[in-house]
């Protein structure tokens, strides 16, 4: 992990995994390091960054925290959830990686070497998807590999993700906005801080919410109800498919399976990747969420 963490020091790219997606990982307060992301995705210089610590006395060091934002971190963390905050060290994060705002993306990832990574290195490390920019986010090593892995000085394999979506991303500003959906659900949140505001208020300081985006090469169709030739179904639960989300029906094995099962639908170049309907209510609601990108039905 030594590796990993003197890389980081150097100004170099370190891919990384968490338990939500890999992560393309830089020094957060370094911004030639942070513009080598923006490159090696083709990532929009608009698109904020998430800052990744090991611990909430680490976001502290970063970020301002009400009563509100501590917690909802003393909930989730070590875990999927980011909070967009007031900035307390511009130093610390580079205005790059914040897009210019004053506010910052932080969160605590829950993946052992991830943690590990953090430890060692002692400070905020940025680490979008490890994908390019637009395409579905890696959840396996070796997707992560073939989309941006040339580009990192270090590679670490860490297995299949766990959860399989992007984190939930929640502004705690003057109100708490959910800005992207995740496998921390609205309820979740809600049951915490009450009522969520209308998110379009601070929509630009997260991640992820371009109209097209975690798409594959071919077009996506979601709520597919049937198959048109050529196509390739993706299933869930009775409905059947080559690939199938979840035969059961669970909405976690749909998550961690989301990505990986476009990947695979798309490695065939079918003329179409069809979707069959998904529950919109709990993580529902973050799956809908990047299959409507991924097709390109959002905005």
């Amino acid at each position: 992990m030594e590796s990993a963490a003197a890389a980081l020091r150097g100004g170099a790219l370190v891919l990384l995994p968490t338990e939500t997606v890999y992560g393309l990982a830089a020094d957060a307060g370094n911004p030639q390091a942070v513009a080598q992301i923006f490159e090696a995705k083709g990532r929009p210089r608009f698109n904020p960054l998430i800052s990744h610590v090991y611990d909430l006395a680490g976001a502290e060091r970063i970020a301002r925290f009400d009563a509100r934002a501590r917690r909802l971190a003393e909930a989730f963390w070590p875990g999927p959830l980011t909070l967009v905050l007031p900035l307390a060290d511009p130093a610390a994060v580079c205005d790059l990686a914040r897009a210019g705002l004053e506010t910052v993306a932080v969160r605590a990832p829950a993946h052992p070497m991830a943690r590990a990574l953090l430890a060692a290195f002692g400070g905020p490390v940025v680490a979008p998807s490890a994908n390019r920019s637009g395409r579905p986010s890696p959840t396996r090593f070796r997707d992560a590999m073939d989309e941006t892995g040339a580009a990192a000085a270090v590679a670490l394999d860490g297995g299949d993700c766990a959860v399989g979506l992007e984190s939930t991303v929640v502004s705690v500003l003057d109100s708490v906005r959910l800005l992207r959906p995740g496998a921390v659900t609205r309820a979740e949140i809600e049951a915490l801080v009450g009522p969520l505001a209308e998110a379009e208020a601070d929509v630009k300081r997260s991640p992820g919410r371009l109209a097209a985006h975690y798409a594959p090469e071919a077009p996506v169709r979601i709520e597919a109800r049937d198959l048109r030739p050529g196509e390739v179904l993706i299933g869930f639960g009775d409905s059947g498919g080559a690939l199938n989300l979840s035969p059961s029906g669970d909405l976690r094995e749909a998550a961690a399976n989301l990505f990986k099962m476009l990947r695979e639908a798309d490695r065939s170049r079918p003329a179409g990747i069809a979707v069959a309907p998904v529950p919109h209510e709990g993580l529902g609601e973050a799956i809908n969420d990047r299959l409507a990108r991924a097709a390109g039905k959002v905005g």
